[in-house]
């Protein structure tokens, strides 16, 4: 998905400039003429994933606007611009929470660099955060990616069983995301913090199911070489999660069942049994009514474990949440792969959302690992899913494209305004071609506007987006002649 750009500038010339220059690369962008217009945009949830926030405006300035947006809770990162770079400034904007400034007028260059830098510091931080609320065991229902119907039903439900120490059988396919939905019981409960130990009970040799599970005294057994606590205890005070639990063999399934009833294990070659304060949370893709008929799971261990059954849905009952995990993917993959992958361009977006993803959420978070590892572009193109879309990288997108230099893109913004002002525009490149200074095109701006508009003033000033009382203080500070028989 396309990354939006909040301008907040009083100027609109400057505004303009930015925006030639944010879509020449990829970027949307959105206006705000002023620190409240900013703080409306964002309260209205209109998107804006960068601000570029000008310091020096009427009413609400650009310190008290950063501070109104933290104080909001609006954490998007903040680039502030200014005119002067002193010191005491840049201090200023980085204490209130900017992440990074530059001198007005910058070249393209220095604009994207910082933007590009804003968005990857803001995919380190998430992803920072995301790894320390897992490690902590404090993942809650909130971190669960996806609004759909579906989702929204589960992530409910597991609010509901996490209140209470309710046993939860979460069922669904292979790769849906079971563990997941684990770790948010957990996190939301009153265990959270404490320790989270997940088994997979299919991966598990059967001869050293008891062990792992119930732990072992030295010596108990050839090669016990050391005492072993075992997952229950290692989980104690906090919440076991049995992964894949249909597949535990069927003499197991009695020393389970009697660890949940009694609230204790015995470790192999232990002369007495430990008590363990364990909340047990399971997990399978198989059809445990259907084994317990089959007779390969016992009846009395389904019931104990099935008190609170929450179904996880695959992918493809889901389809709208496709554009937020992925979107959640390249973030994490950037920053694990160090590379700057914006989105997913439009067409790409719809093509991942069209295919049914048979793995689910496992199978479109390793397709889009692979994507990111070879993609060149700012955005992921179709010919970056292969598999799905059939389509080859063409040669000339196997190398990146040169960037083109700030001339070209100046011309650009040059060529974007030239369309407004009609045969004779105003030159934002000296004869060298270097940007020139904002004051020399802001009074040839103004004058052509006034030759435009045969010297009605409340007209230049309409078109120019600014008060009559500051179109006559700029005309007078630029020494500007005007035929004032003609200013009405």
């Amino acid at each position: 998905m396309t990354k939006t750009v909040l301008v907040v500038d009083d100027d609109p010339t400057q505004r303009r400039l930015i925006q030639a220059v944010l879509e020449r690369d990829g970027f949307a962008v959105s206006h705000a003429e002023g620190g409240d217009a900013a703080i409306a945009h964002l309260t209205s949830g209109a998107p804006a994933d960068v601000i570029l926030l000008d310091l020096v405006m009427p009413g609400l300035n650009g310190q008290d606007t950063l501070k109104e947006m933290r104080a909001r809770g609006f954490q998007q990162p903040v680039i502030v611009l200014t005119a002067s770079g002193g010191v005491d400034t840049v201090v200023k904007a980085m204490q209130a929470g900017a992440c990074d400034f530059f001198i007005k007028p910058a070249s393209p260059e220095r604009i994207t660099v910082s933007i590009r830098n804003a968005l990857s510091m803001g995919d380190l931080k998430g992803e920072v955060e995301r790894l320390t609320k897992r490690a902590g065991g404090k993942t809650t229902f909130a971190d669960l990616i996806g609004a759909s119907p579906v989702m929204t039903m589960v992530k409910r439900m597991g609010e509901r069983a996490a209140k209470s120490a309710i046993p939860v059988l979460i069922t669904g396919e292979s790769g849906v995301g079971k563990e997941l939905i684990a770790r948010a019981v957990h996190g939301s409960s009153e265990r959270a913090g404490k320790p989270f130990v997940a088994v997979n009970c299919g991966a598990i040799p059967e001869n050293l199911v008891e062990s792992i599970l119930f732990g072992h005294e030295k010596g108990s057994f050839t090669g016990a070489t050391d005492k072993h606590l075992g997952k229950f205890k290692e989980a104690d005070g906090g919440t076991l999660f049995l992964d894949e639990v249909g597949e535990l063999p069927l003499d197991m399934q009695v020393k389970l069942l009697r660890a949940l009833q009694e609230g204790e294990i015995d470790p192999i070659g232990s002369k007495r049994s430990i008590k363990v304060d364990v909340r047990i949370v399971s997990a399978t893709n198989r059809d445990l009514a259907q084994a317990v008929s089959a007779g390969r799971f016992r009846e009395d261990l389904f019931y104990r474990l099935n008190v609170f059954p929450i179904e996880a849905p695959s992918l493809r009952e889901r389809r709208e949440d496709i554009p937020a995990l992925v979107e959640a993917f390249i973030r994490r993959f950037n920053v694990e792969e160090g590379k700057r992958v914006i989105g997913a361009a439009p067409e790409t977006m719809q093509l991942l959302t069209a295919f049914d993803w048979p793995g689910n959420v496992r199978q479109l978070e390793n397709t889009v690992y692979r994507a990111i590892v070879l993609a060149d572009a700012p955005y992921l193109q179709p010919f970056d899913f292969p598999a799905i879309s059939g389509l080859a990288a063409p040669i000339e997108a196997v190398s990146i494209a040169p960037a083109p230099p700030p001339a070209a893109l100046l011309q650009a913004a040059h060529a974007a305004m030239a369309a407004s002002v009609g045969e004779a525009p105003v030159r934002i490149l000296d004869d060298r071609g270097h940007l020139r200074t904002l004051e020399e095109i802001e009074r040839d701006l103004i004058q052509h506007a006034i030759d435009v508009y045969a010297g009605h003033m409340s007209e230049v000033a309409r078109r120019l987006g600014i008060g009559r009382s500051t179109l006559y203080r700029k005309v007078r500070e630029q020494g500007i002649e005007v035929d004032m028989k003609e200013a009405g």
